[in-house]
């Protein structure tokens, strides 16, 4: 699809993923172009930010014009404080604006971050050919953005389009699940739970970057190709959460309690989260993800074609446990989802 020394848009360059793309683009020679809602720091290094909303026909085209290729990372995905609509217009509705625009600038190649929720509960083994089946709007309305995307492509003249779905992305300069998870455990509020061995597959980020390049770069792909985005061999939560103590320093806790004792105790937190509305790291929905739920997905594909990962999952837990150490954990989160209806500046 594409080589160096081009010029690359990157919808949602000011986020984690993105501010990731903008380091690599840069240092291998091209020229990064961000369109984000939110103006970029240095960790976003780029050579032009346009502000503006992928559902902005003008920002779009302010954005895209002169570029020989699009990253898409732009989404409404937070799991919390989105209405059903958002979604949609975001994630499907950004796309067919963009693919618009595209065509209107002869534009043909982009990568499209969609996400392992669009398999929802979809029985194992989960891979590419499995078929989707997403049970929250995050992952419905991602998968309609994939089917904008199929669709344009189908209509030839050279147009590209690569799928990444990659599960629970983390690493340095995050401050979601992993973070959560060392944050809880350096302040002596982390509890096992007694039995569990679920499965939690997870992408760390200079992996699944390095990943996506590798794939941008290789020769031939078909004109719409979807790849999941694992590390393998995947950890189970316990296994997890021990690789977190170990990097931290601390040691492990003697007492695990039973996973219904955990969820009993974050009644009451559900309880306030309905009161107040607010976001707690602690809820029965969150230890059943961490300790109940299994997420477990297969990557063959990428490994197949050629892909060999720098980090293992304990690599990555352990260099984001060195930056959290390091002053990651004196930072604090800035959380932006995106407006629900275009907000022009």
């Amino acid at each position: 699809m594409t080589t160096s020394n081009q010029k690359i848009v990157v919808t949602g360059g000011s986020g984690f993923i993105g501010a990731y793309f903008c380091r690599l683009l840069k240092q291998r020679g091209d020229e990064v172009v961000v369109l984000d809602l939110v103006e970029p720091t240095d960790l976003s290094p780029c050579d032009r930010y346009v502000h503006g909303d992928i559902r902005d026909e003008t920002a779009v085209r302010d954005a895209f014009e002169g570029c020989d290729s699009v990253i898409h990372l732009a989404a409404a995905h937070h799991d919390f404080g989105i209405e059903e609509e958002t979604y949609y217009s975001v994630n499907e509705g950004g796309l067919e604006v963009m693919t618009s625009v595209m065509d209107e600038l002869g534009l043909r190649d982009i990568v499209f971050y969609s996400t392992v929720a669009v398999y929802g509960s979809a029985p194992p083994p989960i891979s590419e050919e499995t078929t989707p089946e997403p049970e929250s709007f995050y992952g419905k309305s991602k998968l309609k953005g994939e089917e904008v995307l199929q669709l344009w492509v189908e209509k030839g003249d050279g147009r590209n389009c690569l799928v990444i779905r990659p599960t629970v992305t983390y690493g340095p300069e995050n401050f979601a699940n992993m973070y959560s998870l060392l944050r809880q455990i350096d302040n002596g509020k982390f509890f096992f739970a007694s039995g569990s061995n679920n499965i939690k597959s997870l992408s760390y980020i200079e992996n699944i970057a390095d990943a996506t390049l590798f794939l941008m770069s290789k020769e031939g792909l078909k004109p719409f190709e979807i790849f999941n985005y694992i590390d393998k061999p995947d950890l189970t939560s316990v296994e997890i959460a021990e690789s977190c103590y170990e990097s931290l320093g601390k040691k492990l806790p003697k007492w695990r309690p039973p996973t219904w004792l955990l969820l009993l105790g974050a009644k009451p937190f559900d309880v306030i989260i309905k009161l107040t509305g607010k976001n707690l790291p602690v809820s029965t929905a969150r230890v059943k993800k961490l300790f109940v739920d299994q997420t477990k997905f297969e990557a063959q594909k990428i490994i197949d074609a050629g892909f060999k990962a720098d980090a293992s999952v304990r690599d990555g837990i352990d260099r984001t446990a060195k930056w959290y150490m390091a002053g990651g954990k004196n930072e604090s989160a800035q959380w932006h989802q995106p407006p629900k209806v275009i907000v022009r500046k």
